[in-house]
């Protein structure tokens, strides 16, 4: 069992000087690099600028040795007696607002995450995005609240019960409710006090982390890695200074794209809507670039069918929307009766299980399939009580071709629903009537000949040509107008036949034709689909 260890890879995170290097320096006896602010800058700035990495070891729990792999396949590491070892990695996240990029990238490496809260000022505007960054990248919390050595010592123990109480409520609408709270002194005295008060609440919050688990090695030596290990490699004759932040891959496993199509589901406490054509940041990875979207949705009579979250179907067809699709805009719209303009086809006040959106990125990035994509508005002022946090997806198909728009763009069949009303002017005959006011004067009326139309009267006709040069029409009937129909569009015609044969004359000539007592309205529905550089207009058999 010598050298055999389980890791598992804990997030520190929270907002500004809550006290979370400080507390991965308390738990830790192994540090990297990075570790505890050893950035220039950080210790200048007295923040963290960058994720820091460090470790601390305790006797592997029982329940957990099935994890091990068996003594013949441990690597090779040397004679190293004991019993196996759970081995914590802390990744020390930033708390500054404008660091969020970093933030992100962090959370997306954890197995859980340490929310750490200042237990005299509570949750604050970073502490909640980064809640909410855990709930879409991890799946398991523990809430510390840090600084009880300065709260009062008699009214201590009501401090941390108060604020307790209120984490949980804090807690209750998430994925989270009922995680574990601990009250801990990180560093009692502050910053500035000596080293020699130990620190309060850290074996506690040992136990509770001792709860979950994942593989990987931290400063032992191994012969392979795979995806989701952290090493070092020692590459001799080299200026760590000339190298960048970037990926390390087998060949063909990443791609670079300049755009995506992406599943996406709305942060729920971000205000505002999601709107076709805005501006997000949108994070991938490591990378975070600006991006444009268009959101679409299922068809109307697919919306409830089970979001599919591993791949993308080009042979399906998905219906623009203006929005993407949520509670409240939907019932916004309906209220209004502008559901078809403000929220799409949002079918009888529904919204569809699942929505996608096209990301056309303003510059290319690297990344695997199946990542996590998180958009947001980091331009927004960080010092408004307003999450920045837009949504979160995963990128189910990478646009690799750098001239997509004309070679794959075409494959998506996104289409908008096009509706135009107009009225039945006159009637010609039992099987012809002229119709208005479903095109402007200088539309090339040729364009729609053949589409179907759809009387309020019931019967369906077809657009067979234009009447005049006032962007009036035939329509022809196939099956003939209705008994009912010609009472609904000839009395007024009759009855005006009366009137006198002066008057009579003049309709003869045109002048002032007779309209029908009963309005009788026309419907023009047509598909038109987004990419499509015919720009044909398609209807349903």
């Amino acid at each position: 069992m010598a050298g055999r260890r389980v890791n598992v890879n804990v997030g520190v995170l929270g907002h500004i000087d809550s006290g979370k290097t400080t507390l991965a320096r308390a738990l830790s006896t192994t540090a990297s690099t990075a570790a505890f602010d050893k950035h220039p800058q950080s210790r200048e700035r007295g923040i963290t600028l960058d994720l820091g990495f460090s470790c601390f070891s305790v006797p592997l729990p029982a329940r957990l040795r099935s994890a091990l792999p068996a003594p013949h396949a441990a690597p090779e590491a040397g004679p190293e007696p004991g019993e196996p070892q759970l081995q914590v990695t802390l990744v020390d996240c930033p708390g500054h607002a404008s660091l969020i990029r970093t933030i992100i990238g962090g959370a997306q490496i954890i197995d859980l995450m340490m929310l750490v809260i200042d237990v005299t000022k509570g949750m604050q505007t970073q502490s909640a995005e980064c809640l909410v960054i855990g709930q879409i990248a991890c799946q398991k919390l523990v809430v510390v609240l840090n600084k009880v050595d300065l709260l009062a010592e008699g009214k201590r123990q009501a401090a941390i019960d108060k604020m307790t109480k209120k984490m949980q409520k804090t807690l209750e609408n998430t994925k989270f409710r009922g995680a574990p709270i601990i009250p801990v002194a990180a560093k009692p005295g502050g910053p500035e006090a000596p080293e020699t008060e130990a620190p309060q609440g850290i074996s506690e919050l040992i136990e509770v982390v001792k709860k979950v688990k994942s593989m990987q090695m931290f400063h032992m030596p191994v012969t392979s890695a795979m995806q989701g290990d952290r090493l070092g490699i020692c590459v001799t004759q080299f200026d760590p200074k000339l190298l960048e932040r970037g990926l390390v891959c087998a060949p063909e496993t990443l791609h670079t794209i300049h755009a995506a199509l992406i599943s996406v589901e709305k942060i729920p406490y971000f205000r505002g809507p999601l709107q076709t054509k805005a501006k997000f940041h949108i994070t991938v990875g490591h990378e975070t670039v600006m991006g444009r979207l268009m959101f679409f949705s299922p068809a109307p009579d697919s919306f409830d069918h089970e979001p599919v979250l591993d791949t993308f179907d080009f042979s399906r067809e998905y219906l623009f929307q203006e929005q993407y699709l949520c509670k409240d805009v939907v019932s916004a719209a309906t209220d209004s009766g502008q559901a078809d303009e403000k929220a799409g086809q949002a079918a009888e006040g529904r919204c569809p299980r699942q929505q996608w959106a096209l990301v056309e990125l303003e510059k290319p990035v690297t990344c695997p399939p199946l990542c996590l994509v998180i958009g947001s508005r980091l331009d927004a002022d960080t010092h408004t009580n307003m999450c920045r946090l837009a949504f979160h997806g995963v990128l189910l198909y990478g646009l690799q071709d750098k001239n997509y728009a004309e070679c794959l763009l075409p494959r998506l069949r996104v289409y908008k629903l096009k509706h135009k009303h107009g009225l039945v002017e006159r009637v010609i005959d039992d099987c012809n009537v002229i119709g208005r006011s479903l095109f402007k004067k200088e539309t090339n009326i040729q364009l729609f000949v053949g589409l179907k139309v759809l009387l309020s009267t019931g019967e369906l006709g077809v657009i067979d040509s234009a009447f005049g040069q006032s962007g009036k029409f035939k329509i022809h009937i196939p099956g003939g107008l209705s008994p009912e129909s010609k009472k609904s569009l000839m009395p007024t015609l009759k009855k005006r036949g009366r009137a006198g044969q002066g008057e009579a004359a003049k309709q003869e000539e045109g002048a002032g034709r007779p309209e029908p007592a009963q309005h009788v309205t026309l419907s023009l529905s047509f598909k038109r689909y987004i990419f499509d550089t015919h720009k044909r207009m398609v209807q349903s058999p």
